[in-house]
């Protein structure tokens, strides 16, 4: 099982009509955003099989698949969330010796190009950021998921908590998405991820 994806295209670099493949399986992927090193976390081992075919000059195309089952945190509770995904890998990627790290740019066409500058390519970046646009926004455990008490944090699928009496169950107010006597807002479990402000239905 490999820790980190790569794959070596030195002999693609070379020649014209190569073809560079590696295969695997993965427990997690690192990666990095901004400074800070994030994790993709896996409920199996994730196989992964990719080819890369030399298009002429510093030119390349990369396909391949990648079937992880990505472990997300339910939008409610925070539970882990086994999310299974089937990605179709393709894109094409150009040699560029000043790149320190591979990156995407957007070609004329509108396409994604894969830019990078180490011929011993780490494919942990390019399988972390397609599992992410693969990915659902958000989960849940279960529809009928309860959330946290929003006073102590309990579970609240696991019974109610002392709390849960104190809150009272007050009427909408449509216009202002607020409970009526209230100054605060009802907070929307996906309001955060969507960047929005809204009431829960």
């Amino acid at each position: 099982m490999s820790d980190q994806p790569h794959i070596h295209l030195g002999s693609l670099l070379r020649s014209s009509t190569d073809e560079a493949h590696v295969d695997g399986e993965l427990d997690h992927l690192t990666y990095q955003q901004g400074k800070e090193t994030q994790t993709l976390r896996f409920a199996e081992p994730a196989p992964f099989d990719i080819n890369v075919n030399a298009l002429g000059g510093d030119e390349m195309y990369l396909q391949g698949s990648f079937e992880p089952t990505l472990i997300m945190e339910c939008a409610r509770c925070l539970r882990d969330v086994e999310v299974p995904l089937e990605l179709t890998l393709g894109t094409l990627m150009r040699y560029d010796p000043a790149a320190t790290e591979p990156y995407l740019e957007e070609a004329e066409s509108g396409e994604d190009v894969l830019v990078f500058g180490d011929p011993n390519l780490d494919l942990s970046a390019y399988l972390a950021e397609t599992t992410l646009l693969g990915a659902p926004l958000s989960v849940l455990h279960d529809e009928a998921c309860k959330g946290l008490c929003q006073v102590c944090g309990h579970d609240l699928n696991e019974g109610p908590c002392e709390h849960s009496a104190a809150v009272p169950v007050e009427a909408i107010d449509t216009d202002l998405g607020t409970p009526e006597g209230s100054t605060h807002a009802r907070q929307n479990p996906f309001a955060t991820l969507r960047g929005l402000d809204l009431p829960e239905d």
